[in-house]
């Protein structure tokens, strides 16, 4: 006689249990539990991409005008500024670049950090993640010339030369007046236009603003250390678009000022 195993069976109607694998299911993690990794991977990106790809800064000055406002009484341009370029490269004439001011160009640049330490902790915090200006003196002008270049201005139509030819500046729409004849680099009265010449040292750029008659650049330092120039490695990024405000957006030019 064989054993047989004996069915199961419910009570009339009823349906039989639904066989279980024993697993739990887990349920979902509540949004305010994981808001807080969104925001910490938030800042973390935010700190990856200021420091090492592009970082947008705010034009405070009208010495690069018209290529960048900075006018009293008007928006000052929002730029973006990549740095990658430069880890290849070093700049070149033309480029629109920020970067850290030498000390002889520090003067009149005070500190924006608060005594309070705890104000200060979350100021550096910010900044660290873009939300507050680094504190330092950044600025922006153009490159005219690189190291082992002789700079000057004038020759007899008023433009800069370096090495001995003349540049080409279509941004220039503001300079000192240069009338051949009666107000040269040769008259009892010079023009504003006159420097030079100086030869920039190795390693660094002579750099100067578009505005140039109300731009205290390399010709306004020319009695440094530096001989005016600012040092490559105070090079902070190319200033590469307007992205503020809306009615300003585009790229900034980087015309072949030397023609090679």
């Amino acid at each position: 006689m064989v054993n047989t195993p004996q069915e199961s069976t419910a009570p009339d109607g009823a349906e039989s249990p639904e066989p279980t694998s024993g697993r739990v299911e887990k349920k979902p993690r509540s949004f305010w539990r994981e808001l807080p990794i969104l925001i910490l991977v938030a800042l973390v990106m935010s700190f990856l991409l200021q420091t090492f790809i592009v970082r947008v800064y705010l034009i405070p000055s009208e010495s690069m005008e018209p290529t960048l406002h900075g006018c009293a009484g008007c928006t000052g341009d929002r730029i973006a500024v990549e740095k990658i370029s430069y880890r290849f490269g070093d700049p070149q004439p033309g480029d629109v670049i920020v970067f850290k001011g030498p000390e002889s160009w520090n003067s009149g640049w005070s500190s924006t950090r608060s005594d309070n330490p705890v104000v200060r902790g979350l100021q550096e915090f910010g900044s660290l993640v873009g939300l507050v200006p680094p504190d330092e003196n950044d600025l922006v002008k153009r490159v005219i010339a690189t190291g082992g270049q002789t700079v000057e201005c004038c020759d007899d139509q008023g433009r800069i030369l370096v090495d001995g030819k003349p540049i080409d500046e279509p941004y220039v729409v503001t300079d000192f007046p240069f009338t051949p004849g009666t107000q040269t680099c040769d008259t009892p009265l010079k023009s504003g236009r006159c420097f030079g010449p100086v030869t920039v040292p190795e390693g660094n750029l002579w750099m100067m603003g578009d505005n140039r008659n109300n731009s205290a650049d390399s010709r306004y330092h020319v009695g440094d250390e530096y001989n005016g120039s600012v040092p490559v490695d105070n090079v902070i990024g190319k200033a590469v678009a307007i992205v503020l405000p809306p009615s300003r957006w585009g790229l900034i030019d980087s015309p072949d000022i030397q023609g090679q």
